[in-house]
C-alpha cells in the first residue's frame, strides 16, 4: 500500500480534497472563535468607556513586566511554530521534533508567567469576590476590571492548554515518523491555531496592560 493511500482517511477521494477539508475546518472554527472572543473584548470596550478612571487604576496593578515577557515569549513560540511547519514540509523529521518540543516549551513558559502573576493578584486581594479589596473610590469599578482580566486571560490560558494538548500529539505521530513533504497537513493546521491564540494575546496585552501607563 503506497504513502498516500496510508495517509487518505476513508472519506475523501485524494490528500489535496483531505487537506482542503482541514483548513477549511480550521477556519470556520477560528470564525466561531473570533466571534467569542470578539463579544468579550466588545463588552471590555463598553465598560472601559464607561469606567476609564477604575479600568486605568486597575490596569496600574498588573505587572507589565511580566506582560511585555509572555509577549516576546510567544512571539518566539509562533517564530518556532512556523519553523515546526516548514521543517515538516522539507521532510526534516529531526528538526521538526526540536520545534515542536521548543515551541512546547515556550507555551509551558507563558503559563508559567500567567500563574506567577494570577498568585500575586490572590495575594493582594484582587480576585473579584468577597475578598476583593482596591482603594475607594475606584473599588467596586475595578472589580469590573479584574472580572474581564480573569475572563480573557483565563479563557486564552486554556486555549494555550489545548494547543500544548495538539502540539503533544504532533510530538508523538513526528516521533512516529508520521509526517512527510506530501503529508504534514496536521502540523500546519495546528500552527495556523497556534498563532490566532498568539495574536489573541498580542490584542489583550496593551488593552489589559497599557491602559494610560503614560499618567
Amino acid at each position: 500500500m503506497s504513502e498516500s493511500a496510508i495517509a487518505l482517511a476513508h472519506q475523501f477521494e485524494d490528500l489535496e480534497q483531505q487537506h482542503r477539508a482541514g483548513w477549511l475546518g480550521m477556519w470556520i472554527f477560528l470564525a466561531t472563535e473570533v466571534m467569542f472572543f470578539g463579544g468579550m473584548f466588545a463588552g471590555y470596550a463598553l465598560y472601559r468607556t464607561l469606567y476609564p478612571a477604575a479600568f486605568a487604576e486597575g490596569s496600574r496593578q498588573l505587572e507589565i513586566a511580566w506582560g511585555a515577557t509572555n509577549t516576546l515569549v510567544l512571539i518566539c513560540s509562533s517564530l518556532t511554530m512556523a519553523m515546526a511547519v516548514h521543517q515538516a514540509e522539507v521532510g526534516r523529521r529531526g528538526r521538526l521534533i526540536g520545534y515542536l518540543v521548543g515551541t512546547m516549551a515556550l507555551g509551558v513558559m507563558f503559563l508559567g508567567i500567567k500563574g506567577i502573576e494570577y498568585a500575586h493578584k490572590f495575594e493582594h486581594h484582587l480576585v473579584p469576590g468577597s475578598g476583593f479589596e482596591f482603594p475607594a473610590p475606584f473599588a467596586r469599578n475595578a472589580q469590573i476590571f479584574f472580572s474581564f482580566y480573569f475572563a480573557m486571560t483565563g479563557m486564552h490560558a486554556l486555549h494555550m492548554l489545548v494547543g500544548l494538548g495538539l502540539l503533544t500529539a504532533l510530538l508523538i505521530r513526528a516521533w512516529q515518523n508520521e509526517f512527510t513533504p506530501g503529508h504534514h497537513a496536521a502540523v500546519e493546521i495546528t500552527g495556523l491555531y497556534w498563532h490566532f491564540v498568539d495574536i489573541v494575546w498580542i490584542f489583550l496585552f496593551p488593552l489589559l496592560y497599557l491602559i494610560e501607563r503614560h499618567r
